[in-house]
């Protein structure tokens, strides 16, 4: 029903940046909370950032002030911009969407993409 491609991924050395991008696509009517979560190989599933339609933003603590997450609500797409990267923030990246309406009325649904790899190595 929903559907959510992630891009933007790459090689980066230590302090690069790099942008992240998702796209939601299906029916949808609203997207209540879309953000991004990562895991590094052993390690489980951690967020990154989240964001709101109406704008409020939540940041991991490792992340704030490096990271700054954006949102066009028109297209369905989330950003993730990535600022003085670490080697520890090496993972594979998720887009998630939480609290989908689509057009048909229904409700309460979520998405996740496939994920787009993030190395941080000289």
């Amino acid at each position: 029903q929903v559907q959510l491609v992630e891009s933007g991924g790459g090689l980066v050395q230590p302090g690069g940046s790099l942008r992240l991008s998702c796209t939601a696509s299906g029916s949808i009517f609203s997207i209540y909370k879309m953000g991004w979560y990562r895991q590094a190989p052993g390690k489980q599933r951690e967020l990154v950032a989240t964001m709101t339609r109406g704008g409020n933003r939540n940041y991991a603590d490792s992340v704030t002030g490096r990271f700054a997450i954006s949102r066009d609500n028109s297209k369905n797409t989330v950003y993730l911009q990535m600022n003085s990267l670490k080697p520890e923030d090496t993972a594979l990246y998720y887009c998630n969407a939480d609290g989908i309406r689509l057009i048909t009325g229904q409700s309460g649904l979520d998405a996740w993409g496939q994920g787009t790899l993030v190395t941080v190595s000289s």
